[in-house]
């Protein structure tokens, strides 16, 4: 909406101060003629913005001006929210201030839509510590799709999924979503299903609807801890755990080959320290192998043997 934009305009000024039309046009997404008419418009309203011809010129807000500019809508408050509640004492160490920000955030907001949002923001975890996959995820999902996820989690409503799980066919199933967990640009829905614990990956939701019957879950729930205790279930069922040395060039094709990281330090070499989890010995000894002298596998014994009898084999093949 242009009002929206209006007031975007006018924190970017005052902000980061004189701005020329075109990095006004790049931050606002629109053209520079609209940038324009939107300065024309703040003018007219009494607004103090002039222009600076010349070289290094551009459009600056009088010394001094300022504004209230209040009435944060339901998003705006929720993704404030969001952020300053995850993790945020590992901020640059500014976790006691985010707090307080935080703490007036609400105290601006309506009582009864401070409550809202303040439950709303406890159904989503951002960035936990441990993750289920490796691999980074382009497109996750259509808007629409998400829409009608969040509307579910945040409405206590039971879903309706169309979901494609690995390896099957795409079937419909109806869940209670508990919360949304997004970590390496991948997004999770936690639900149950029948009451027992399941946990979807968004981009593998082809559609969604939020139906009408309240979702069977507890009023308050803990993300992080459930997230925890969900992601240590799927690393247990794996079968096998490695631990590897790397050359850091290669470090990336090395995880797109790991079902999941478990750990990770660097090494006195300068080559990082991984232990990652693979489908079977076999997994283990392919990926390795590929990378040939650029990976070492440190354990278990019997996936350095293997490695080893390959490479034996290999080099009594090619001795003469």
């Amino acid at each position: 909406m242009r009002a929206d934009r209006l007031v975007s305009l006018v924190l970017l000024l005052r902000q980061r101060g004189r701005l020329n039309a075109e990095t006004l046009a790049r931050e606002l997404e629109v053209s520079t003629r609209t940038v324009l008419r939107d300065i024309e418009a703040l003018s007219a309203a009494g607004v103090p913005v002039y222009a600076e011809r010349g070289r290094g010129g551009g459009f600056a807000l009088l010394p001094g001006f300022r504004t209230e500019l209040t009435g944060l809508n339901h998003d705006e408050a929720l993704a404030l929210l969001t952020a300053g509640s995850q993790r945020g004492e590992q901020v640059f160490g500014l976790g006691t201030a985010l707090a307080s920000a935080m703490r007036k955030v609400v105290d601006a907001l309506p009582a009864s839509h401070a409550a809202t949002v303040s439950d709303a923001a406890q159904r989503f975890l951002v960035e936990p510590e441990t993750d289920l996959l490796s691999r980074r995820q382009a497109a996750e999902t259509t808007a629409e799709i998400l829409g009608e996820v969040r509307g579910a989690v945040l409405a206590g409503r039971k879903l309706r999924l169309h979901y494609a799980a690995a390896g099957q066919e795409p079937q419909w199933r109806t869940v209670d979503p508990i919360g949304l967990v997004t970590v390496r640009d991948k997004g999770y829905l936690l639900a149950t299903r029948s009451g027992a614990d399941r946990t979807y990956r968004l981009s593998r939701v082809l559609a969604a609807e939020a139906l009408a019957a309240p979702a069977e879950r507890p009023d308050r729930v803990d993300l992080d801890r459930i997230w925890r205790e969900r992601s240590a279930r799927f690393l247990s069922a794996t079968s096998l755990t490695v631990q590897v040395r790397v050359h850091p060039d290669r470090r990336e094709e090395l995880l797109d080959t790991a079902l999941a990281v478990r750990a990770e330090a660097p090494g006195p070499d300068g080559w990082p320290r991984l232990e990652l989890t693979y489908q079977d010995a076999r997994h283990a000894e392919w990926a390795l192998w590929r990378l040939e002298a650029d990976a070492e596998a440190l354990a278990p014994p019997s996936l350095r043997a293997a490695l080893h009898a390959r490479a034996a084999a290999v080099a009594d093949r090619y001795a003469a």
